[in-house]
């Protein structure tokens, strides 16, 4: 999908890419509010006292961490992508913002790393509906902003050389995402460790 968004695919479909790449990442930025946030306001409703949210939110994150390093551990997931068709059958605007939408929620294509499953939980744990949205949006613009990496594939040739860089960049973006989580582990263990009682 991040190839069929360049420039020299919106160009042979007659769209701006610019107005895709908009596009997509405000329907990201959608999904990730929607879905979160939902989830905050959900997490509202659950007894728990800070202290109790961020042991649990210590706890997956940590699980992340441990599914993340473990060799041939399955991710539970819906085996399924954005649907290519819509890019014949629909203008950039609209397929743009639905393969963002749907990117931003995360949960509704396949699901490649633990740490989206350590963010809805820290939305649910957030114990609020703004809280858990801005989470999502936190998610949603990293997750869409993904596409503006293929703003130079104006020609095939440019195209090639993206698809050989994501290639060279899987393993340092994996260490970059685990490393994240990892801080991510310390600072909420920190936070209880200086907290105060339940």
């Amino acid at each position: 999908m991040l190839a069929s968004i360049s420039p020299l695919g919106e160009r042979a479909r007659g769209s701006r890419w610019s107005v895709t790449v908009v596009a997509h990442v405000v329907g990201s930025i959608a999904g990730g509010a929607l879905v979160a946030g939902a989830l905050g306001a959900f997490g509202s409703v659950v007894p728990l006292s800070s202290r109790w949210r961020g042991g649990l939110l210590a706890g997956v994150i940590a699980a992340a961490l441990v599914v993340e390093l473990a060799p041939n551990v399955r991710l539970p997931t819906l085996h399924r992508q954005v649907d290519e068709d819509w890019l014949r059958r629909y203008r950039g605007w609209v397929y743009g913002f639905g393969y963002g939408f749907q990117l931003g929620m995360g949960v509704v294509t396949i699901v490649t790393t633990a740490a989206l499953y350590a963010a809805l939980a820290a939305a649910f744990l957030s114990g609020s509906l703004a809280s858990g949205a801005l989470i999502g949006v936190a998610f949603g613009a990293t997750r869409g902003a993904v596409v503006l990496t293929n703003r130079n594939a104006h020609d095939a040739g440019r195209l090639r050389e993206l698809h050989r860089r994501v290639q060279r960049w899987e393993r340092p973006a994996w260490r970059v995402g685990v490393s994240a989580q990892a801080l991510a582990l310390a600072a909420v263990a920190g936070t209880l460790m200086v907290g105060g009682h339940p």
